[in-house]
């Protein structure tokens, strides 16, 4: 890992056991999937760079709207090709035809690789990077480095 990657990985794995809220972003006390993210950023940055409406659980399904993908290109830098590594976040569509509304920080690759993401029911945890949750990755981003 790099120095700027190894920093993402660390700052992500200090909200490990922070139990799942949804639309909260506290570490410690309660977090979702965007609130994790939003966390990281503002450790490594300082503040967020916009602020985030108030969001229901099936926020964007009604519409068909892939608002997290269009809020995740306008504030991270989106990859395509390469290889997936440590400190990227990934955005996870989790039903066939639905919007893509999970995200995760890659935080091992190799041979077992894992993933911090906060799921429902569970809090804040690293998982196994399984086939199953790489076919549901639609789009990758990176930090920018500039906020590190």
């Amino acid at each position: 890992m790099s120095g700027h990657s190894d920093r993402i990985v660390g700052v992500a794995r200090q909200w490990l056991g922070t139990p799942y809220r949804h639309q909260c972003s506290v570490q410690g006390a309660g977090s979702d999937c965007l609130g994790l993210i939003r966390g990281v950023w503002r450790e490594l940055n300082g503040s967020e760079p916009e602020a985030v409406p108030a969001y229901s659980m099936d926020w964007s399904e009604p519409q068909g709207e892939e608002r997290l993908w269009a809020a995740a290109r306008q504030h991270l830098r989106e990859v395509s090709g390469g290889a997936v590594a440590a400190g990227d976040v990934l955005l996870f569509r989790m039903r066939l035809g639905s919007v893509a509304k999970h995200l995760g920080i890659v935080s091992e690759m190799g041979a077992c690789p894992r993933f911090i993401h906060a799921y429902s029911g569970h809090g804040v945890v690293e998982s196994a990077l399984s086939a199953p949750w790489m076919r549901r990755v639609v789009a990758r981003f990176e930090f920018p480095l500039e906020v590190c």
